[in-house]
Parts: structure tokens; sequence; C-alpha cells
């Protein structure tokens, strides 16, 4: 009983660690403009479809889709930015609209392109198990996670030192005030877009390379990316790693212990608990103590 609990622990980190990329893209649109792109789901696996596409058409590992996915989901992402853009009044209620619709849009794009079959990558190299002692994964999801931490650490990194990093962060936190201060808001919301998109190629292609896609798997991805930003707390980076990783061990324990048809049952009572305690998110709570 003690090695299926340590094993569902680590597989529920390296899910986490997973989660964790799908969530980021979300998260940064979400702080930056306060609207939640409910098309995001469909970006990263507008990303998966193109990995299968680069692995199936010319014979080559997932990994060596990243750059012609981070092109064309950046692409998409600011096109979903500009549409956005547009909306000049009732912003948060009517992107909510809006995106869901350019969604639909993209699960009937990718439908339509790449039928309704279920992929899953055949890279035997990536399927292979990886043992860490007596805990085992495929080499996809150590891979993965270690691109996971990577990432957030250089997200962290660009918003803390950079100049368009600052301005994200200026303009999330007042938009007037970043105005008065010489930002450009529309500037930086198209920066923010196009970081998440390259987020999301990344995320897409990590996806590609451990599980199983299909066009309507978008809206689920969109639904686990929201309630990973709304735990972690609005801006926090830290925070999404630690919403994810305790959302990948919920599902791993409750698979492991209880039942998988309760795996989505656990993700969203915790949600709801962790809102009911902390309703600042888990981070907000924090600095708001502090």
């Amino acid at each position: 009983m003690t090695e299926l609990i340590a094993q569902a622990l680590y597989s529920g980190l390296l899910q986490g660690g997973s989660y964790a990329l799908i969530a980021l893209g979300l998260a940064l649109v979400f702080g930056t403009m306060k609207v939640i792109n409910l098309a995001h789901g469909e970006l990263v696996l507008l990303a998966a479809y193109i990995a299968y596409s680069v692995e199936s058409g010319l014979g080559l590992g997932p990994m060596f889709a990243i750059p012609i996915a981070l092109v064309i989901v950046s692409a998409t992402s600011v096109g979903v930015y500009v549409i956005v853009s547009r909306i000049k009044k009732d912003r948060e209620i009517n992107s909510l609209i809006l995106t869901y619709g350019i969604g639909v849009i993209l699960t009937n794009f990718i439908l339509l392109v790449w039928k309704a079959d279920i992929r899953s990558t055949s890279s035997s190299w990536l399927q292979e198990g990886f043992e860490v002692g007596p805990l085992f994964s495929m080499r996809s999801e150590v891979i993965f996670f270690s691109v996971s931490l990577v990432l957030m650490a250089a997200l962290w990194r660009w918003l803390s030192t950079s100049w368009y990093g600052r301005a994200v962060r200026a303009v999330a936190s007042n938009r007037d005030a970043a105005k008065l201060m010489g930002i450009d808001p529309r500037r930086t919301e198209m920066v923010s877009f196009l970081v998440a998109g390259v987020l999301a190629a990344f995320a897409g292609v990590a996806l590609f390379s451990y599980g199983v896609i299909q066009p309507a798997y978008g809206s689920a991805l969109t639904v686990k990316a929201f309630i990973i930003t709304v735990l972690a707390g609005i801006g926090s980076i830290p925070g999404v790693l630690l919403a994810a990783v305790l959302l990948g061990v919920c599902e791993a324990l409750t698979v492991t212990l209880a039942s998988s048809a309760l795996q989505e049952l656990s993700g969203m009572v915790l949600f709801l608990l962790v809102l009911f305690i902390l309703p600042n998110g888990l981070f907000g709570a924090a600095r708001r103590r502090g």
C-alpha cells in the first residue's frame, strides 16, 4: 500500500508539472487583462495536433514540431487578442462569450483537418519507462516536467527583470497608472497573448508526447487551466506550480485509492475547498497576510 501511495504521489507530481505548463498562458493573460481566454485549451490542442502531423507526416519525433507549433499557435493567440481588443464595453463578460466562440471554431477546425480519431505518439523512446528507485514513469513525463520548471523560471525572470515583463505587471496592477508612466497597454496586452501562445505551444507538444488527444479535449484543458489559475491567486507563478501539483496529486491519489471515475470530481472538490478557506487563492491569501 505504501508503494502504491508513493507511486501516486510521484505520478501526481509529474502530472502537476504538465498541468502548470498548460495553465501558465491562461494565468498570464488573466492576470494582465482580467480576461478569461476560453479558447486557451484549443490553442494547446492545436499545438498537440501539429506535433501529431510532424510525427505522422515527416516521421520525426514530437519535439521537432516545437518550432512550427510556436509560429502557428503564437500567431493564432495574437489573432485572438486582436479580436478581443475590439471589445470596448463590458470586456470581462463579452470576452468570455467571444473567446468561447473562438474555441468552438478552433475545435471544428481541428475536427475538419484531423478528424475525430484519438491520437497518441508512436515514439517508443518517449514512451519508454523511466525508473527513480521504486518509482516508474514514462520518459516523456520526466522530460516535460523539467521543461515546465525551466519555462516557469524563465517566465518569472522575464516578468521580474525585462522591460516588457515589468510593463505587464504594471498594466495588471493599474492600467491607468501604467499609461501615465508611458506604457502602451494595448501593446503590452498583445505581448501577453504572444507569450501565452508560446507557452501553449510547448504545452501542446508535451500533451501529445505523453497522452492521448482528441478534438473535444480543448474545453477540458481550459477548465483545468482556469481551476489552477484561480487556486494559485492572480499573478503568482509559484502559485500556479503549487496549485497544479496539488491538483495532480489529488487526482492521482483518487485514482489509486478510489476510482478513476472520481478523478475529475476530486479536482473540483479541491477547487471549492481551497476557495472556501482562501478566497484569494493560495498565494493571494499569503500576500494579504504578509
